[in-house]
């Protein structure tokens, strides 16, 4: 993957989410919400809080969804990035 954000932008793959519940019910796919949470792939040159492969969680309706060598992700301005998770 080739990809800079520019601006105040970074670009996000999104964490996996559960398949089933702690009590073992499967979630089918059309039920289940998109995960608000995901890695870090790449940051612009302007962003220096966050870094590449942080865990950051963001805005349910916040980014652009794009697609990379088949694989999805967000690009999302920094201000819709609520935090890093530790």
């Amino acid at each position: 993957m080739n990809f800079q954000p520019l601006g105040k932008r970074i670009l996000v793959k999104r964490l996996e989410e559960m398949k089933t519940t702690a009590s073992g019910i499967i979630i089918p796919d059309n039920a289940k919400e998109k995960p608000l949470n995901g890695e870090v792939a790449a940051v612009s040159k302007e962003i220096e809080d966050v870094k590449v492969n942080d865990k950051v969680m963001f805005a349910k309706y916040g980014g652009t969804e794009i697609k990379l060598d088949n694989e999805e992700y967000l690009v999302l301005n920094i201000e819709d990035v609520l935090g890093i998770i530790k």
